[in-house]
């Protein structure tokens, strides 16, 4: 394995032809090297969506509706407010808010989500809003990025989930979701966000209709951005599932976790300026997030309290504090529960948390609502 920093070349190459186990390896001594110890971290989060309304048409969905269609709904400002609350009463220290391109919302609404939110769960962490809302809200109110990300960082946000980043190629975002914002534009919104002081997560969706160069150019083009800006604080990949999505007729079926695993290594390694890499042992599996561990993430993700997205994509697990706690002291790693800026907990021991809440599958009488996936 190269011990200088990866071309687009070599990592390609790593990437389809290095044998899975050597590619672990080198990872997880970049791990070791960044991450010193024997930690894996984690967050009680909450993943509630507010509405299931979108115009944008991704082939990837499995449960958005066109407005007016029947099932779709909107939350009331209040309504997100309870939910996040009730969350928050379980353990939950973020709120991780996403949904779809609802026409009839703008920036009104958003802010007054922010302050129902606040209101009802005082000291939750703010994770809200991925570039391609940034954008739609843009376009409802013919405001700038800029204007859009100032309101709400005015309001309190400091921080973004890199939801809608799919991949960052251009021809392959035209045939999965034609009609959402281009490459560009995800990065550029990024890179506003980072100027004016936020911390992002970054995100990718492979497994659909990208081939294996894309995913290297996916990931150079965050490198990239992140030697100018050290805003991304982590990357969280997942694989495109299924369900009963348009796309689903072109690619029934899920990638292997073995493939899962070598797009945690490659990112680990080409990521070199990247703090944290998260496993998703929720979007993957348990034996998966674990053997992930050992493979170059660091964080093994969200206990998501609350969760819609892939629950309609006929992909669900449920957990409890103690079952995250065991899976990851059974890959042979202490966890410790973190904030979104990935400070310890103050009440954060390795220590048993048997009373702790299941997690909630999804909204108790609400279809599940609009978006490429969770994104811690």
């Amino acid at each position: 394995m190269p011990a200088h920093r990866l071309n687009q070349a070599e990592a390609y190459n790593l990437l389809v032809r290095a044998p899975l186990i050597e590619l672990m390896s080198a990872a997880d001594r970049l791990r070791r090297e960044l991450h010193p110890g024997n930690e894996v971290t984690y967050v009680i989060d909450t993943n509630p969506n507010y509405t299931n309304v979108c115009i944008t048409d991704c082939t990837f969905c499995s449960f958005y509706r066109k407005p007016g269609q029947a099932g779709a709904y909107t939350l009331r400002p209040e309504q997100v407010g309870e939910r996040v609350a009730l969350a928050q009463a379980q353990g939950a220290t973020t709120v991780l808010l996403q949904g779809g391109h609802n026409p009839e919302l703008g920036l009104a609404y958003c802010l007054e989500v922010i302050d129902a939110i606040k209101a009802a769960a005082p000291g939750i962490h703010l994770h809200l809003f991925s570039p391609a809302e940034i954008d739609h809200v843009a376009k409802v109110e013919g405001l700038t990025w800029n204007e859009v990300l100032q309101a709400f960082w005015d309001r309190g946000q400091r921080t973004m989930p890199g939801g809608g980043a799919e991949i960052l190629v251009d021809r392959v975002r035209r045939g999965i979701s034609p009609k959402k914002i281009k490459s560009d534009t995800w990065l550029d919104i990024m890179l506003a966000a980072h100027e004016i002081g936020y911390k992002t997560s970054a995100t990718m969706t492979y497994g659909h209709r990208e081939s294996e160069q894309d995913i290297i150019e996916h990931l150079f083009r965050l490198r990239q951005l992140q030697d100018h800006t050290r805003g991304f604080y982590a990357f969280i990949p997942w694989s495109f599932k299924p369900g009963n999505s348009p796309l689903s007729r072109l690619v029934p079926t899920a990638a292997l976790p073995s493939y899962y695993l070598r797009v945690i290594a490659i990112a680990r390694l080409v990521l070199d300026n990247f703090p944290h890499i998260q496993a998703s042992w929720f979007g993957e599996g348990w034996r998966a997030g674990q053997l992930a561990l050992h493979a170059g993430a660091d964080d093994f993700g969200g206990l998501l309290l609350e969760e819609n997205v892939l629950y309609q994509a006929d992909h669900a697990f449920a957990t409890t504090h103690a079952g995250v706690l065991n899976t990851i002291r059974q890959a042979g790693f202490t966890p410790v529960q973190r904030t979104t800026f990935y400070e310890k907990c103050a009440s954060s021991q390795d220590g048993p948390a048997a009373a702790a809440p299941p997690v909630i599958k999804r909204n108790p009488g609400i279809p599940a609502q609009c978006a490429a996936s969770p994104a811690n």
